[in-house]
């Protein structure tokens, strides 16, 4: 996906219109306009050029999204100074409203002041009404000029066929100064509408930046992360001299040093030294890691005791860090599915406030209402009427929500993936690495007649790379047994291993493989039967014709797995564990996990056949490795990558949980529900504010209640409406994603 800086956008309507255009350009697959972040994601084969100047012929701005270095990348880099998350907006406004209130002050003392409290004004106004018409002409127009913007820019969009907000504010704000101006400059000046014109522009002005501040918040988790990359990095040179370079300049397969209270500086690999890794500005986990020679750490976490050195395996934009970054820029740059809602009614919102206020000017004057009434019951539903808050509803709480969760270790691809992840009612688990560790161990060592089973065991595995036969070699090895010499070693594929000790053969494997090399007891048959009964399996070793014994090895489950799998069940998903591995072993883990139903002894190409049927029963949740089970990540209605945290680009999942925890996996339905349930009240308020207001506005109250609405109000009302919504989706930070 390439991305675009788009300048111009006020509300809605102009980001549906700027969508439109482009995905209509030759090539284009999809576009995705998001008017919080002011950006758009394109995908296909058009060229730049292309989309730029169909965005320009809209009447807008765009450009392609700078990287770190300049160049038109369309990337991002954890290391920019957070210039494209800048609020540069905000500044602009203040600015704008300060002058405004210079002159907006004056004008409201002598048409309301004076006119309607009799404060005192200077001589030359006392007895002229005309004098006091002509300041307040001048004053709004320096207003009105101050505030050209929302002329430029509404205007703009009615020559390019696309009315936005700014063209209701400035027909509204237009038409009460052009009406006052003709009532002064005829020689009657009475129901002056000035201050109205000038006040609706300096409200509106007062609810853009209180928005523009609330939007900058919402982009606090990027700018956030942004600020954990380390500026700086300690290489050792080739005379292994110290010398501290900008972490830009730190190359693949440099050594660097940390020592304990820095910040890792690039990912990589421990070549010297152990440390405790606190790894909570990846992950959110806060109890450090203890990290050894051989182990990978990554950029931004910290070092919180102990010194190492370590080869740079992974830098720039191929961090763990910048990945993160990418992904939840790139999230915050898609459209959610609801958000179509608000797009729908947005194209021909405007359009569409503009007929009501005309169709409501004609019927006042039609009844004999004095002029100045209907125009300002018109002037009222222009500029009530809120596409931005329709506009911001889904793009605010999807920023939002997405800032929570990678605070959590929960990365969204997608917009679209943070929905759709609420509506699930099925979480498919497979086993190995998910529910379980996926870390074979030694759970149980039988001895038959052999006093030393783990040593022989040792001597046989220690050339095999099987993993059962790596879990053996770890158990010795922590016993500090001594493997001992073996030759003329051979493997049986799916069966086991044979080599000579001495001048005697051994085996290792399972039970057929055994039985055929020397003799099994019953007693070892029931005890292996036990053991596999108990979702392990049972290795079986012979010295010579002679069984030496059993050793137990299982794959077993998470310290949390369990817990997790009541919390989903709580939330009303259904679980189901999904595997390759034999229908009792499986059974076996299900039971100590809690899950009731098993899909057992399934390869991999038919995991996601399995997928496609269980979606016939409800929105399926695919949680896997994000590797091996590729096929059916992307077969779910939602695909989540489990323990991905030194592996982010996972390509087949929609969603990746960087802790090695099931746990995180009811954190990320509750947080997708919570914010789908935010939008939806977004997209309420914002629905009955117009629905309710609108009429207000028009005076379809008036018969019954003699409710009339002045434009200032309107204004006000409009201008808080974009902002309570804003508001709104930044409780989500208060959302608790732990149970």
């Amino acid at each position: 996906m390439k991305k675009y800086d788009v300048t111009g956008m006020m509300c809605a309507a102009c980001s549906a219109r700027v969508e439109k255009v482009v995905s209509e350009v030759p090539g284009v697959t999809s576009c995705s306009v998001n008017l919080l972040t002011n950006s758009m994601g394109v995908e296909g084969s058009a060229t730049d050029e292309q989309i730029i100047g169909a965005v320009v012929a809209a009447g807008y701005g765009a450009s392609l999204k700078q990287s770190e270095d300049g160049s038109g990348t369309g990337g991002s880099s954890p290391s920019a100074d957070n210039e494209p998350l800048k609020d540069k907006e905000t500044p602009l406004l203040v600015k704008r409203l300060v002058t405004s209130l210079i002159f907006l002050l004056p004008l409201m003392y002598v048409s309301m002041g004076h006119s309607m409290l009799g404060w005192p004004v200077p001589a030359f106004l006392q007895d002229s009404k005309f004098a006091q018409g002509l300041v307040q002409f001048v004053l709004a127009a320096i207003v009105l000029f101050i505030n050209r913007k929302f002329f430029i820019n509404g205007f703009k969009g009615v020559i390019h066929l696309a009315p936005n907000m700014d063209t209701l504010v400035a027909i509204g704000s237009g038409v009460s100064f052009i009406y006052s101006s003709w009532i002064v400059f005829s020689g009657a000046p009475h129901h002056l509408y000035f201050e109205g014109a000038a006040m609706i522009l300096t409200l509106i002005t007062v609810g853009k930046m209180l928005e523009a501040r609330s939007k900058g918040k919402t982009t606090d988790a990027i700018k956030g992360l942004m600020k954990l990359a380390p500026k700086t990095a300690t290489i050792l040179d080739a005379a292994g001299t110290e010398r501290i370079v900008p972490v830009k300049q730190v190359k693949i397969d440099d050594i660097f040093i940390v020592r304990p209270g820095e910040n890792i500086p690039v990912d990589g690999v421990i070549t010297e030294g152990s440390a405790a890794i606190n790894e909570s500005a990846l992950t959110g986990e806060s109890i450090p890691v203890d990290k050894s020679e051989g182990d990978t750490v990554s950029a931004a976490t910290t070092n919180t005791s102990g010194f190492i050195k370590c080869r740079a395996t992974r830098v720039g934009q191929d961090t763990t860090l910048a990945q993160i970054i990418q992904l939840v820029s790139d999230a915050g740059a898609t459209k959610a599915p609801i958000a179509k809602i608000a797009d729908k009614v947005s194209g021909i919102f405007v359009p569409t406030v503009i007929g009501i206020s005309l169709v409501t000017l004609v019927i006042w004057l039609l009844t004999g209402t004095a002029a100045e009434t209907a125009i300002m019951h018109a002037v009222a539903i222009l500029v009530i009427s809120c596409p931005c808050a329709l506009g911001l509803a889904t793009p605010v709480a999807i920023m939002v929500g997405n800032g929570v969760g990678a605070r959590n270790g929960i990365l969204f691809k997608t917009a679209q993936s943070l929905e759709q992840a609420g509506k699930t009612t099925i979480a498919v688990l497979d086993k190995t690495g998910t529910i379980t560790t996926g870390q074979p161990v030694v759970t149980d060592i039988i001895p038959f007649g052999e006093s030393d089973l783990l040593s022989l065991a040792y001597s046989l595995e220690v050339k095999s790379e099987h993993p059962l036969a790596k879990a053996i070699v770890r158990a010795a090895q922590e016993k500090n047994l001594t493997a001992g010499a073996t030759t003329d070693f051979s493997i049986t594929a799916g069966s086991g291993l044979s080599a000579k000790l001495g001048e005697t053969r051994i085996y290792g494997g399972n039970i057929d493989f055994i039985r055929r090399n020397s003799n099994i007891t019953r007693e070892a048959l029931d005890k292996a039967d036990e053991l596999s009964s108990q979702g392990k399996t049972p290795l079986l070793f012979a010295r010579g014709g002679t069984l030496a014994g059993i050793i137990a090895v299982a794959d077993p489950l998470k310290s949390d797995s369990a817990q997790a799998i009541r919390e989903l069940q709580t939330l009303g998903i259904k679980t189901v564990m999904l595997t390759g591995d034999n229908e009792r072993t499986a059974r076996a883990i299900a039971a100590q996990a809690g899950i009731t139903q098993v899909i057992a002894g399934v390869l991999p190409d038919q995991k996601a056949a399995t997928i496609s049927k269980l979606k016939e029963q409800g929105k399926v949740c695919m949680v896997g490795d994000g590797i091996n089970d590729a096929p059916s990540l992307t077969t779910a209605d939602t695909g989540v990558a489990i323990g991905a945290g030194s592996d982010i680009a996972i390509d087949s999942a929609d969603i990746i949980l960087m802790k090695n925890s099931l746990l995180q996996l009811p954190a990320l339905f509750r947080l997708s529900r919570a914010t789908l349930r935010n939008i939806k009240q977004n997209l309420f308020w914002a629905f009955f504010y117009n629905v309710l207001c609108i009429p207000l506005a028009a005076g379809a109250f008036v018969p019954l209640l003699g409710w009339h609405l002045n434009p200032m109000f309107a204004a006000a009302a409009m201008s808080l409406s974009s902002f309570c919504v804003v508001m709104n989706a930044l409780r989500l930070n208060l959302v608790s994603v732990k149970k």
